[in-house]
């Protein structure tokens, strides 16, 4: 008898996500809506043929996710810092590029050197904010190697305070100081940001901060698999996990989302929730994110609102892949986003006049 693997789900917070299965034969697809208005749904769902061979492969793999794993907060750092130490040297094969830590205005930073660096794009630097949850470090490396080599541009990584220890807006203003500090050899023009996941979160809460504090914005933003309003959960971190459909959702409880981050700050300032800023005048803005990323609908919510404030923006949304699928460089789709990615941030800094 062939078995299948089964994904089921039932998307309510009284329900238990089911786990993958196996089974003789797969159900079939059902939904329904309980007296409180939630959806039970179970749904076999195939390995896409729309995505490469090598995304087909990894989608077809339970894949849990260490930040879920219910390790703590030390244990997580450990194990992803080697993870991306180890990828990275990867990385830095089809990326040549030096990384050297330093530290700009008292703040830890990696700064990412392209080996075959552009003499006409000397005057530009890229500020990287990494991902990883608020709480670890994911991405400095591995958001920054090919953003570098591909733009031929240095990128700077801020090494931001971390929570639990440190609450919001500690990590805004290690991000502030630095670039403050880049504003002194380099013009606003010549300064693009971007980040990934909690990166972007601070990208687009750093901008705002910016304003307020009435230095001048960067040239170019990137916001990718972020969101922009800790007030509201949006409709895909109900049905997505780190990991796309394997695995379960982050638990939610009743009150903010990221409380570690949040600490007791309102969910609805400006600076710690852009959604409820003043967002007309913010530079050029990529947004990035995928059909089974978890932050897809914040993501599209932020996009929605600088387009509503006349924003000049971009969304691209890939298909079938899981939150930040491009730090996996193994990927051709992940080559492709950073391709997009960098052709985005350099044209940007190539038009600026400031």
């Amino acid at each position: 008898m062939k078995t299948r693997i089964i994904f089921g789900a039932a998307l309510a917070v009284s329900a238990s996500w089911l786990p993958w299965i196996v089974a003789a034969e797969p159900p079939a697809n059902t939904s329904f809506i309980d007296d409180q208005g939630q959806t039970h749904i179970t749904r076999v769902v195939p390995v896409p043929a729309t995505v490469s061979p090598e995304a087909q492969a990894k989608l077809a793999k339970p894949s849990p996710s260490i930040l879920s794993s219910g390790a703590s907060i030390a244990e997580q750092r450990e194990k992803i810092d080697a993870r991306q130490q180890r990828d990275a040297a990867a990385c830095l094969q089809l990326f040549p590029a030096d990384v050297a830590d330093a530290k700009i205005a008292g703040v830890p930073v990696r700064i990412v050197t392209p080996r075959n660096p552009d003499p006409a794009k000397v005057d530009r630097v890229l500020i990287n904010l990494h991902g990883g949850g608020f709480r670890t470090d994911t991405g400095s490396l591995l958001e920054s190697i090919p953003i570098a080599a591909l733009t031929r541009t240095k990128v700077v990584a801020v090494l931001y305070r971390l929570a639990p220890e440190h609450v919001f807006p500690d990590a805004v203003d290690d991000a502030v100081a630095v670039y403050r500090k880049l504003l002194a050899t380099h013009a606003p023009g010549k300064i693009g940001l971007y980040g990934t996941s909690a990166g972007a979160i601070l990208t687009a809460e750093m901008v705002i901060k910016l304003r307020q504090l009435g230095l001048p914005l960067p040239a170019v933003l990137g916001v990718f698999s972020g969101s922009g309003d800790f007030s509201k959960a949006g409709d895909s971190l109900s049905l997505f996990g780190i990991q796309g459909l394997t695995g379960s959702p982050l638990p939610r409880g009743p009150g903010p989302m990221s409380p570690d981050y949040v600490g007791k700050t309102d969910v609805k300032d400006p600076v710690l929730s852009p959604f409820y800023a003043d967002l007309r005048g913010m530079p050029p803005t990529l947004f990035l994110t995928s059909t089974r990323d978890m932050l897809l609908s914040g993501t599209v919510i932020l996009h929605q609102a600088y387009l509503a404030a006349g924003v000049d923006t971009r969304l691209v949304v890939f298909e079938a892949q899981p939150h930040a699928f491009w730090l996996d460089v193994s990927l051709p789709e992940s080559r492709a986003a950073d391709e997009l990615i960098a052709r985005f941030l350099d044209e940007h800094l190539g038009k600026s006049n400031r």
